[in-house]
């Protein structure tokens, strides 16, 4: 024991609590199962009646309680490092914990104690898939203990319910010896999935659904309710780092602009790289040069491209070169149904839903010749890191952090503690092998695979992108070498793949993905123990790496996947110096190194110093992508603190019984600000009859009565009124903030710090927006009293509805206008 605490940090915070745990055990097991039920209920129960409840004091006895469950339930018992990592996740900090060392159950006691509360558990996963395998699997353990679990997915949201029966999905999929069945899983509202005591599901669907609710013109309309208690974020480097650089969008159609981007996308057809542009593959970005400028005009018949009458050209040609020079088809997306699909580069998987701003989606589209969206405009959007800023407590666990402690500290105040494995870990990691092209290295590969294959051991393949997974699916085609192929373009079939990939002579290509979150059970299914044991003997599952990741956590992960838990595996990596990693960043070291010793092109090197130049590439490129996450959040910050003011404003106005009371505050403090504007009573006067504000014989005297006489009529139609004033306002402000953080960029030519800039200007622009809000409720809605009372009838049916297909809001063009002036959205704000 006194070993085993040696290796964590703050070890004498742990091992009393396990001991504590121990302890319960003895007497738990004598309960039955409905006393187990009934025990668990009790502490509920009492937490919800006692306000000076320390979930601390609980914590003992509500994890002896998850584990006797899980015993009973899944016939698993958390092994103490399980446990370890459960207390780490409840006090609020990052389990490192090595795959296959069980995150999924360690997370089920935090996940229990903290929902004694009653105020509700979230656990965010990497897909959907996983959201309903956990609902089901680790949901048996929740129900034993009396608490009520469900999932969110991206077509609908379900309740773990053992009784429920799904005629229409009679569908088993085995995976790690677990059903995981369908039938248990009935569907619901996704209001009432925030009801439930722990919920799954995938960091957009809880973010995607935190912007509709700020969308809502009805309360009842809103899912969440403001629930941001606990989260438990599952490969939280995935999620809070990988994905970080990607805000979430909420969009409608815009401008009619495709035959633009038709256009631009034929213009830069015909523009060459480095003498018409340069790209910089370290920034990720390109530049237009004088010559293509030039060869610009000329195509297009434009004096001067970059005058102020052709700004909107502009944006066209730069989106069009980014997307013909930076971003490329089955790496960056993918063409699936007549759309384009963005891959996570991290990943591998599509990410239905997503698409790229500021019109590069557009471009790419027009580049792919499919069918060419609408520019959007933005009704609402929040970082990944602002939104779980949001609750209360968030933790996370994955198998790689410490190479990212630095970001989880600096970003999220969140502390990373590696768990000691529950087994010592075996695989054999080998040495790089690098050659001098990928030729050279494709040759090499393809040569281990034979030799590994023809003894039977089960191989999976790590490629960084779909053209890279499919270069190598048709080698193995040639050989004659049966395998399964893993990538974005197949990913329903993950589960059911990574299944078998621990199979006898299985071969197993896959992107980055490579089934993260599921187990590789060696031999495929645990009740046939033979075939495990006699995978063991010939080495267990062996990895090989086609090439770095920009991130050494990928790498990690990738390894990872071997040597579960004690098992025998090895894994190794190939590479070559056209890799785009070595070929960016560190190719002309190893080139000379290589040619100092003239090695022909299918010896490998083996080398300390060469797998030196290699770490020191990715930490560069991690030191890269961590700027671009902290710019991005810097700017978002900015705009964080203003979206939290406008939604706690919006809410105030939408959750207000008598809406007469927040109106007043709105009317008065608008005619104050006229009131010291205007230069006579006169004027003010004026203003006051144009604004619906007929004055009685008391004049300005009797004007607070007056305006409350007024106020007195209004009814719950007014209230979307006001709603509709304000988000029109607010998605105004985005655009303009959008453009400001553009523009601001240029100012650091001239020795200005951008951030400033943007701070200061966006200040501005948000004092603007509620100046006109209070302006635009006092000239509009006394009018629209007397003859449109009806006009929110339309409100209800337009836009901010519940209902976004995949992501992305769409108002249709002949939808009644959001904004509540009953009028199409083409001629009103469409237009």
């Amino acid at each position: 024991m006194f070993n085993f605490f040696k290796n964590i940090s703050k070890k004498q915070s742990y091992a009393p609590l396990i001991e504590a745990i121990n302890n319960f055990e003895p007497a738990l097991e004598k309960l039955t199962d409905e006393e187990l039920k009934k025990r668990s209920e009790g502490i509920k129960k009492s937490v919800a009646e006692d306000t000076n409840f320390n979930l601390d004091d609980l914590l003992p006895e509500a994890f002896a309680l998850t584990r006797e469950a899980a015993k009973r339930t899944l016939n698993q018992r958390h092994f103490d490092v399980q446990l370890i990592g459960g207390i780490v996740l409840h006090q609020g900090k990052i389990a490192e914990m090595l795959t296959g060392e069980g995150k999924t159950l360690a997370a089920t006691a935090p996940a229990y104690l903290n929902a004694l509360t009653g105020k509700g558990v979230h656990i965010i996963t990497v897909n959907d898939y996983l959201a309903r395998r956990d609902a089901v699997w680790m949901g048996q353990i929740y129900y034993a203990l009396g608490m009520s679990v469900g999932c969110l997915t991206h077509e609908s949201a379900y309740l773990y319910d053992p009784g429920y029966v799904n005629e229409k999905d009679k569908e088993r999929d085995i995976l790690g010896g677990f059903k995981v069945i369908q039938d248990f899983l009935k569907p619901i509202s996704r209001r009432e999935a925030y009801q439930v005591d722990i919920l799954y599901g995938t960091n957009h669907e809880f973010g995607f659904d935190f912007l509709r609710d700020n969308l809502a013109y009805r309360l009842e309309d809103q899912a969440q309710s403001n629930k941001y208690n606990y989260a438990i974020i599952d490969e939280v480097d995935s999620i809070l780092i990988d994905e970080a650089r990607t805000p979430l969008i909420i969009a409608a159609p815009d401008a009619e602009s495709s035959d633009y981007y038709r256009i631009f996308s034929k213009v830069v057809e015909r523009l060459q790289k480095d003498e018409d542009y340069a790209v910089d593959e370290k920034m990720k970005s390109v530049n237009i040069t004088d010559v293509g400028i030039d060869k610009v005009e000329k195509i297009l018949s434009v004096e001067n491209f970059y005058g102020s009458e052709n700004f909107r050209l502009v944006h066209y040609l730069e989106e069009s070169l980014r997307a013909k020079a930076l971003f490329h088809l089955d790496k960056n997306y993918v063409v699936k149904n007549g759309e384009i699909i963005i891959v996570d580069e991290f990943t591998g998987r599509m990410m239905h839903g997503r698409r790229y701003s500021g019109g590069l989606h557009q471009a790419i589209e027009a580049k792919e010749g499919v069918a060419i969206k609408q520019e959007s405009k933005t009704f609402a959007q929040i970082t990944i890191q602002n939104y779980f800023r949001l609750y209360k407590k968030i933790a996370g666990m994955t198998g790689t952090a410490q190479t990212s402690a630095e970001e989880f500290h600096k970003v999220y105040n969140l502390e990373v503690v590696s768990i000691p494995s529950n087994k010592p870990t075996i695989r054999q990691d080998l040495s790089d092998l690098i050659y001098k092209n990928l030729e050279a290295k494709y040759r090499a590969v393809i040569d281990e695979i034979k030799n590994r294959h023809s003894m039977g051991q089960p191989i999976l393949i790590g490629t960084a992108s779909i053209e890279k997974n499919e270069i190598l699916s048709d080698l193995l085609k040639q050989v004659g070498i049966p395998y399964e192929v893993l990538n974005a373009k197949n990913h329903e079939r993950e589960g059911a793949i990574i299944a078998q990939a621990g199979k006898l002579g299985a071969v197993t290509v896959a992107t980055n993905m490579a089934g993260r979150g599921v187990d590789i059970v060696l031999g495929g299914n645990p009740a046939d123990p033979l075939e495990a044991q006699k995978i063991k003997e010939i080495g267990g599952l062996h990895i090989i790496g086609t090439e770095r990741h920009e991130a050494r956590r990928i790498d990690n992960q990738l390894r990872g996947r071997g040597g579960r838990q004690g098992d025998q595996g090895s894994s190794q990596f190939f590479l070559s110096l056209e890799d785009d990693l070595l070929r960016i960043f560190s190719g002309e070291k190893i080139k000379s190194f290589m040619e100092r010793f003239n090695l022909p092109e299918d010896q490998p090197i083996e080398s300390k110093l060469v797998s030196k130049v290699v770490n020191e590439a990715q930490k560069k490129i991690e030191g890269l992508n961590f700027d671009a996450r902290k710019h991005l959040l810097d700017f978002d910050d900015v705009l964080n603190k203003q979206r939290t003011a406008v939604y706690s404003k919006r809410q105030a106005i939408l959750g207000s019984q008598a809406i007469g009371e927040e109106l007043k505050k709105i009317i008065f403090s608008a005619f104050e600000r006229i009131k010291n504007q205007v230069a006579n009573e006169e004027e003010l006067k004026k203003i006051l009859n144009e604004s619906g504000i007929e004055l009685s014989e008391g004049g300005l005297l009797n004007i607070d009565v007056e305006i409350e006489s007024l106020l007195k009529d209004f009814q719950e139609q007014t209230k979307m009124k006001i709603l509709g004033i304000l988000d029109m306002l607010w998605m105004s402000h985005l655009e303009n903030m959008e453009a400001l953080s553009e523009s601001v960029r240029l100012r650091a030519y001239g020795q200005h710090d951008p951030l400033v800039e943007y701070r200061h200007e966006g200040r501005r622009l948000f004092k603007d927006l509620f100046v006109n809000f209070e302006g635009l409720v006092f000239g509009n809605i006394f009018k629209t009293q007397a003859g449109t009372g009806n006009q929110s009838q339309g409100v209800k049916k337009v836009v901010l509805s519940n209902e976004i297909n995949s992501g992305q809001k769409k108002i249709g063009r002949n939808d009644l206008c959001f904004c509540g002036s009953n009028k199409k959205y083409k001629k009103c704000h469409g237009a």
